[in-house]
């Protein structure tokens, strides 16, 4: 028989000391406080677990209506072009350097931001399986209320530095 096996939701394991599941993709999901541990040192304001979720989700929204800007390079050109949005970057980027010099650029702009732990999921949030540093929601009619209430939300969020 040619081509890949599946693998059954019964290969899905847990491993007894901590909270990790292996996945049937074979990619080992941390649970949250795990992914905290590895943010870089200026990943402040860090949204909390349950604005992470609501930024997945506007993030999805924004994909599905031509409304989202991902990766340094882009984000970067559109920040210089003037365009307003929300700013989502991932605290676990290394080397720091390559989005270091992005929140001077959000708050010369009064451009609201914040961080979420994992680079993985950021990509993951606008449907594909690649890896994203940094992405732009700009506001669309389509999430016009979300939209607001994160921007809101991400302004109470305390940066410590």
């Amino acid at each position: 028989m040619m081509g890949k096996s599946r693998k059954s939701d019964a290969n899905q394991s847990v491993d007894d000391n901590d909270d990790s599941v292996v996945s049937n993709s074979g990619r080992v999901k941390i649970s949250w406080e795990d992914k905290v541990k590895y943010l870089s040192p200026i990943a402040s304001p860090l949204a909390s677990k349950k604005l992470t979720k609501r930024l997945y989700k506007i993030i999805n929204k924004a994909k599905a209506n031509n409304s989202l800007y991902k990766g340094i390079k882009e984000v970067q050109k559109r920040l210089r072009k003037g365009d307003k949005g929300i700013i989502v970057l991932a605290g676990d980027v290394s080397p720091l350097d390559i989005i270091s010099h992005i929140p001077i650029m959000c708050e010369e702009g009064e451009i609201p931001y914040c961080y979420t732990p994992s680079k993985s999921e950021l990509g993951e949030s606008y449907g594909t399986k690649r890896q994203a540093c940094i992405v732009l929601i700009k506001e669309n009619d389509a999430y016009k209320d979300a939209f607001q209430e994160i921007k809101a939300k991400i302004a109470e969020i305390p940066t410590s530095y």
